[in-house]
């Protein structure tokens, strides 16, 4: 597999088959590790990092999970291909910066990413579509094991995996579900969700994780306690309170339909229109109109659209995309055109 081919596949997170998928995009767990005998990748020098990348590249390839991964060096490809990395949900923001051996696998359906030399040595990540934490888990927990058996990772009997950052000490693991929330945001009651959340020891994040402002209506809830708690009371924790997250956006969809449904359609349709329409559109104006149209799909009031074209748009109107579909950098204005005219052509689909 080749870096350009993932431009013609739509990574099995996006798919929009996996459980509560009208509210839930995508649940991610990751884990963070580094090997034993090694400086954490800030506080090591470049020979050191190269021995980290050599002896992870050696053990991942061989496992049978990783079988036929697409294998990265950052500082092999240009500046549009790691934002491109980085846009799908491959790599963090952290692995765009300094480049110089740092790596990452990707396996053939985006389910399974690995960046080496990230902030830890090993950044471990599997995605799935809709509420599947558990599923995600179970992957995850499956390859964790079975580098285990070959990698020696830092450990403390009293603190649990050592990271680089103290906030990942312990489990390591950070457990995340990427949510839809047009309706708590309509009804205007995102502001006390967002704060409850927070109180239950949760992060809340944007659309592209750490460091990010929600667009489109999109959010990522994600646990911050990383030690004490068993990695399978991480999980269940999470699950149960994005379930009561899922319930108040129910609620906030029925009140807008009970009781403002004409409001709600004339929005949806305006949304719809322009977007079918529009010669020039910006990403954020595009993500706040699909984010629109995606809930008028979930409510009926939009029959002819599939619901995974839209969630690959999300995806696919980011600026590195839109340059690699055209094969060469654009200006600003050159990719507000580019995104109108896709847009308007996977509608008419």
């Amino acid at each position: 597999m080749r870096l350009d081919d993932l431009l013609n596949q739509t990574g099995e997170w996006l798919k929009g088959t996996g459980p509560d998928s009208d509210i839930v995009i995508s649940s991610r767990v990751r884990l963070a590790r580094n090997i034993k005998g090694f400086h954490f990748f800030d506080w090591s020098n470049n020979a050191t990092r190269q021995k980290v990348k050599d002896l992870c590249k050696r053990e991942i390839a061989s496992s049978n999970l990783m079988k036929n991964a697409l294998y990265v060096e950052m500082d092999k490809i240009n500046p549009i291909d790691r934002q491109f990395l980085f846009e799908r949900h491959l790599v963090s923001r952290e692995h765009l910066r300094n480049t110089d051996q740092k790596a990452v696998f990707i396996s053939d359906k985006e389910i399974i990413n690995i960046m080496i030399n990230e902030e830890d040595h090993l950044r471990i990540q599997v995605l799935q579509s809709g509420l599947n934490l558990t599923g995600a888990w179970d992957i995850l927990e499956t390859l964790g094991k079975g580098l285990e058996r070959t990698l020696s990772f830092t450990y403390s009997e009293q603190l649990g995996y050592l990271t680089a950052c103290p906030t990942n000490v312990g489990t390591g693991m950070r457990a995340s579900v990427m949510l839809h929330f047009p309706g708590l945001v309509m009804a205007r009651k995102i502001k006390e969700i967002v704060e409850a959340v927070s109180k239950l020891g949760l992060t809340v994040r944007g659309l592209f994780g750490e460091g990010t402002q929600a667009s489109g209506n999109f959010f990522q809830v994600s646990n911050q306690v990383t030690l004490g708690p068993r990695e399978e009371d991480i999980i269940n924790s999470l699950q149960r309170v994005v379930k009561q997250l899922i319930s108040h956006e129910q609620n906030s969809r029925k009140f807008l339909m009970s009781r403002k449904k004409e409001i709600l359609a004339d929005k949806i349709s305006r949304g719809y229109a322009t977007l079918k329409g529009a010669h020039v559109i910006t990403s954020q104006e595009a993500l706040e109109l699909l984010s629109v149209v995606r809930l008028g799909v979930e409510t009926d009031i939009i029959k002819d659209i599939d619901k995974s074209a839209l969630n690959e748009l999300f995806i696919t109107i980011q600026p590195a995309h839109l340059q690699k579909m055209k094969g060469k950098q654009l200006s600003a204005s050159e990719r507000d055109i580019e995104r109108a005219k896709l847009i308007r052509e996977k509608l008419k689909r």
